[in-house]
């Protein structure tokens, strides 16, 4: 067969049908990606705070939603990231203020108790030359 004899349609290509692939599909979108930032996960701030062991598990709440945002993020879901993102900072946010009140009350409370106690007279007195011999008179007894 000659190419000169055979003919087809102009509008057809070959392996499709004739005229019904060849519809105008309409207008087409490519979405190239969002166009705002993409929210931070806080997964290290997380960790950190994790293993720090805080009150209530605060920093392993804060790890599960830096897990959760790190995920939605991967999978394109924005809206959702975000939300655990704000969960995840918040929570980081509580147990880094826990993680600083505790160790300043505690030294608060010691610098307070040592005041006291070396400005009150007849209890031992810690400031003096004779502190240690009189604290220790009261465990001779």
């Amino acid at each position: 067969m000659d190419n000169a004899t055979y003919s087809y349609p102009s509008d057809c290509t070959p392996l499709t049908s004739c005229k019904a692939a060849r519809k105008p599909a309409g207008s087409t979108v490519v979405n190239m990606g969002h166009s705002g930032k993409a929210p931070n996960d806080y997964l290290v701030w997380s960790l950190c705070n994790t293993l720090y062991v805080n009150f209530c598990c605060l920093g392993f709440l804060a790890l599960i939603y830096s897990v959760k945002a790190r995920d939605q993020k991967t999978l394109g879901d924005l809206r959702a990231a975000q939300e655990c993102s704000d969960k995840a900072k918040w929570y980081n946010i509580l147990a880094s203020g826990w993680n600083l009140l505790i160790p300043l009350l505690v030294v608060v409370l010691l610098v307070l108790l040592l005041v006291h106690l070396g400005s009150t007279e007849g209890t031992f007195d810690f400031f003096g030359e004779d502190g240690y011999q009189s604290f220790m008179k009261l465990f001779s007894r």
